[in-house]
């Protein structure tokens, strides 16, 4: 009974109309390695029907892409119907050393056209390694609690929080595919179930009359 009233605390009346949410990434949103239903986005809307929310949830998710990429991608991203909008974007600017400096400037400009076109927003934050030192991991790791303040988003702090709390990946292989970079299917399970309650507070904000 615990478990049924755990569940039943994330579920709202199904609306009258389908909420259209974009999810706006890179590979990981993208479902990269994975057969089509494991992917983020799949798993993402299969959670929300099963929590009993009649949502739509498109995969705006491009392999390979940086935060410019999603930037550049903003405007037909948020086409008329998107009614949310859930921002994973970073992990190739760490992959590539970019100057936090600059992924900064292209996430506020993400959260600048939402506000535009007052889309609410779940901005999904990443951790830096220390590949690149203690300060860029510091600067780094700061502009997603940073820009979500300054713009009254709501905050996930990091997307890879389902499969380890600190973001750091070494102790859980087993829910990564071969690359170590990207979560296999069970990875990406624990990921969406862990992002749920967040989502479910987007939707929220999209509701408010």
């Amino acid at each position: 009974m615990a478990v049924i009233f755990a569940i039943s605390s994330l579920i709202s009346p199904l609306n009258a109309e389908t909420v259209v949410i974009a999810a706006l990434g890179d590979s990981l949103t993208q479902g990269y390695g994975l057969a089509p239903e494991n992917g983020f986005v799949p798993q993402l809307n299969a959670a929300l029907l099963v929590a009993g929310h009649d949502v739509e949830v498109i995969n705006a998710g491009v392999s390979g892409d940086t935060t410019a990429g999603g930037l550049a991608r903003m405007d037909w991203t948020l086409e008329p119907r998107v009614q949310g909008l859930i921002v994973t974007l970073g992990g190739n600017d760490l992959l590539r050393g970019i100057d936090p400096q600059v992924s900064r400037a292209n996430i506020r400009g993400i959260l600048e056209k939402a506000a535009a076109k007052e889309v609410p927003v779940l901005l999904a934050g990443m951790k830096a390694p220390l590949n690149f030192g203690p300060d860029y991991k510091s600067s780094f790791d700061a502009i997603y609690p940073d820009l979500a303040n300054e713009f009254d988003v709501l905050l996930y702090p990091s997307f890879m929080a389902g499969l380890a709390s600190d973001g750091s990946l070494a102790a859980v292989q087993n829910l990564m595919q071969n690359d170590g970079i990207h979560p296999n299917a069970e990875g990406v399970a624990l990921i969406v179930a862990d992002i749920l309650h967040d989502v479910v507070a987007l939707l929220g904000e999209i509701n408010q009359p």
